[in-house]
């Protein structure tokens, strides 16, 4: 015999109401909460075979979760190891690879030197000063020369990106004397730079071809379309 239903109280139903406000705070978010409760009641299950078969199906359910990361490198050792975040580490289950544990999860990484001095050509970039530094470390020969020459043109490059005018090499020669402690001397030197010309040339067609958003830009087909994009009646000659 059916069981005749029992119509609920509407008060009832909104008293019971879960709010995520009041729900238990998500450890990985991209999983959901219907995982997160599967994972919790795996926790608590007391039997270790039923447990580990639990923890395997909960694998499983992560894995079809993420079709697009099979192919990845280790792809079980990393569910494997969020399984055990999402349980706060209380998961007790026969892993197939190394538990993590929570003080590894919470290293924090080495902090990153960023450059702390401000030089005096700030336009030439710390990548110069690198550089110059580097040369001033190498014994005299063909390859030191043929490198301070590639630094001294880079320099230039990078003074007339800064300043659209013409500039000496004699001015270069300069800083790069001014920038090495003296040790890079071309003042007296018969080297000459590229030209000015070539190298604005050089900077307007980088410039170009990257668009203010670091994107390529796209040139648009004049010769068939018209300004307000549509075809050009066919003209006969």
């Amino acid at each position: 015999m059916i069981e005749k239903y029992i119509k609920e109280n509407a008060n009832d139903v909104v008293f019971n109401l879960e709010y995520n406000s009041e729900r238990e705070h998500l450890i990985i978010p991209e999983y959901g909460r219907h995982l997160q409760k599967l994972i919790e009641q795996a926790t608590s299950i007391e039997d270790d075979e039923k447990r580990n078969k639990a923890a395997k199906y909960i694998i499983q359910v992560m894995g079809s979760l993420n079709p697009h990361l099979r192919d990845v490198p280790d792809f079980q050792h990393k569910l494997w190891d969020q399984l055990f975040i999402m349980s706060d580490f209380k998961l007790k289950a026969d892993s197939p690879y190394p538990i993590p544990s929570r003080e590894v999860l919470q290293l924090k990484p080495d902090v990153l030197k960023y450059p702390q001095n401000f030089p005096k050509y700030r336009y030439y970039g710390n990548n110069i000063k690198y550089m110059i530094d580097v040369a001033n470390k190498w014994e005299e020969g063909e390859m030191k020369s043929a490198l301070v020459k590639v630094i001294a043109n880079h320099m230039k490059k990078s003074y007339l990106s800064w300043n659209k005018d013409t500039v000496k090499d004699d001015v270069i020669f300069e800083h790069l004397f001014e920038l090495s402690d003296g040790k890079l001397n071309l003042i007296q030197s018969t080297e000459e730079l590229l030209n000015t010309t070539d190298l604005l040339r050089t900077n307007k067609r980088i410039s170009n071809k990257i668009g203010p958003a670091g994107q390529p830009k796209i040139q648009s087909n004049k010769n068939n379309n018209n300004k307000n994009g549509k075809p050009k009646p066919f003209q006969k000659k």
